[in-house]
């Protein structure tokens, strides 16, 4: 079954209930799109784990060479890999638990799909989670 994207409200719900996003390929240099877009989650209220092994800290975060070496659970994988790159992030994303899979703008893999569907994940594929959570969320994330 070809992959498609959740409803907005079903988005909604996945940036309401998400906390925690770990970003893998994160860049450390603040003129890189990912960097930008996760700078801006995190001044709305997220925390951002960075997820780059050539790297310390980003945006004030520890950063991990993997998603395995997060000690805590993360509510959402924000990705920032090319295509080709995506499957094996979404094998280690069903690994460690995360319920979400979330392919960044312009990135495409319906055999990442495929991985977080089997593992009973929601994946997004080509969307802009800053985006989305701009048109979603005006005010901001809910304070539960």
């Amino acid at each position: 079954m070809a992959y498609q994207h959740p409803s907005r409200e079903a988005i909604k719900e996945i940036l309401e209930k998400s906390n925690t996003i770990a970003v893998v390929g994160l860049s450390d240099k603040p003129d890189r799109t990912s960097y930008m877009v996760s700078e801006a989650m995190q001044s709305k209220g997220y925390r951002i784990i960075p997820v780059n092994p050539n790297a310390d800290t980003i945006l004030g975060e520890k950063s991990y060479a993997s998603l395995k070496e997060i000690p805590f659970p993360v509510d959402l994988v924000n990705v920032f890999r090319r295509s080709e790159h995506c499957p094996p992030v979404a094998a280690e994303a069903a690994e460690i638990g995360a319920p979400v899979l979330w392919l960044q703008l312009g990135i495409v893999s319906e055999e990442s799909a495929q991985i977080a569907e089997a593992a009973g994940m929601e994946i997004i594929m080509d969307r802009c989670i800053k985006v989305e959570d701009s048109i979603l969320l005006p005010e901001g994330k809910p304070k539960f």
